[in-house]
């Protein structure tokens, strides 16, 4: 029987070593207790039960069969009120982004120590999202929150300028190659994208992305 005062975590990761290293760990924290192991998305599909739901489940992103962006869509479809937080080597902009599109309240890596990996379980469970220096908790909880919530593009107003570089903000150009493409000068570029980090109170271009994501201004 598992305590009614523990959080309930199912950890999803094909590397076996150290999902059971994790598993030691994550049992470790006073207040919480693993529920299930996957290998991935299909295994979890296969052992979660929705008489005993996980509060959280702990998303590896590199999986064979099903990976984390498909599993953290398909739980977010299927069992909305699950929290997922993606658990990952990957640092980069993209994998970032993709998770979080798909449902993830927060991003952590691999080698972080277990007093910080305690403190995101946490995090995400209380608050419902993760702030982390990788991704800021005000860009998890914008992309998170209630459809009922205003919608920031009928409260910031942007120019057709704005709305340009925005969209060239969400490829892969550099800000040198932006400005090639809008033909204006690299100085100009960082005064467009200095004025929306202002504006849309965003401290990243990740932030920015999740931004148009978020508010139609590009599809992914």
């Amino acid at each position: 029987m598992i305590p009614s005062n523990k959080i309930k975590v199912a950890l999803v990761d094909d590397h076996v070593l150290l999902r059971k290293g994790l598993a030691a760990l994550v049992n470790s924290f006073d207040d919480f207790t693993v529920v299930f192991e996957a290998d991935n998305g299909q295994d979890m599909q296969q052992k979660i039960k929705t008489d005993n739901l996980p509060d959280l489940v702990l998303l590896d992103i590199n999986m064979p069969k099903m990976d984390g962006y498909a599993s953290a869509q398909w739980l977010k479809q299927t069992y909305p009120l699950v929290k997922i937080m993606a658990l990952s080597m990957y640092d980069n902009e993209n994998a970032v982004i993709r998770m979080f599109k798909a449902g993830a309240r927060g991003y952590i890596l691999k080698d972080c120590e277990p007093p910080e990996l305690k403190t995101a379980l946490l995090s995400v469970i209380e608050k419902g999202y993760f702030y982390s220096e990788l991704v800021t908790g005000k860009l998890i909880h914008s992309i998170n929150k209630l459809e009922e919530d205003a919608d920031i593009r009928n409260i910031v107003q942007l120019n057709d300028k704005e709305i340009q570089f925005l969209k060239l903000a969400c490829t892969e150009l550099t800000y040198k190659e932006i400005a090639e493409q809008m033909y204006l000068s690299p100085r100009t570029i960082d005064g467009y994208r200095d004025a929306l980090f202002e504006k849309l109170q965003i401290k990243t271009r990740v932030g920015l992305v999740m931004y148009a994501i978020k508010n139609g201004f590009v599809q992914v």
